[in-house]
């Protein structure tokens, strides 16, 4: 499956803004689906994921941030309120080819570029 992110852009912190990731060559459904995110000088870490039992969050983004996908668009997005100078990263989705949403980077197999996010204070 081949993914792109898109949807990135500079915020004022307070604000929002909604990430989509295409999918192509594969259903976003069959897959366990993940958003990870690297600010700079830091490792690649876990946002939220998604599968058929529901859906996870990182403790940062609890109640902020909402994983979505939508099947008939074969699309996969990413809600993000409230935004946080902290939340400045690079974002990318990902699929996993086993059902179950995973926390590790290494646990996915297929990856979009990423999309920038900067939320400016």
């Amino acid at each position: 499956v081949q993914l792109q992110a898109s949807g990135g852009g500079l915020v004022q912190a307070g604000g929002s803004l909604r990430l989509s990731c295409a999918a192509s060559g594969g259903t976003v459904s069959s897959y366990a689906m993940g958003w990870f995110r690297q600010a700079p000088g830091k490792e690649r870490e876990f946002v939220a994921g998604i599968n058929w039992s529901g859906s996870y969050y990182a403790d940062s983004v609890q109640g902020r941030f909402t994983i979505s996908r939508d099947n008939a668009k074969n699309t996969l997005y990413l809600q993000m309120n409230s935004l946080k100078p902290e939340d400045t990263a690079v974002y990318s989705c990902a699929a996993r080819s086993s059902p179950f949403v995973s926390r590790r980077v290494t646990d996915y197999d297929y990856w979009g570029q990423g999309t920038e996010v900067t939320v400016s204070s």
